[in-house]
């Protein structure tokens, strides 16, 4: 079965970004080594700090268009109820 999944990275100053992938490491891995140039290279992007999974594309792509229209504090709330201290979710895939 496959996976596709939404996730939301952040910087130092929590600049929010929102993404789609069926590969999260290797997308995240892209993102941390600034290996595409565009919005998350340009501010420094590098720690993943939400994610969700599903097994449907087509869900997957509009959950992201949903997170990608709502205000920041909405955002913010949902990245808190999982991960209320901001860690990186990616800390220890590349070790």
């Amino acid at each position: 079965m496959k996976s596709y999944f939404v996730y939301i990275m952040t910087n130092r100053s929590k600049t929010l970004y929102t993404g789609v992938t069926n590969n999260l490491e290797r997308r995240v891995y892209e993102h941390k080594n600034k290996l595409v140039a565009g919005f998350t290279s340009k501010y420094n992007i590098t720690k993943l700090v939400y994610y969700e999974e599903t097994s449907d594309v087509h869900s997957a792509l509009a959950r992201e268009k949903q997170i990608k229209g709502w205000l920041r504090a909405k955002k913010i709330a949902l990245i808190e109820v999982e991960n209320s201290e901001w860690k990186d979710l990616s800390l220890e895939w590349y070790k």
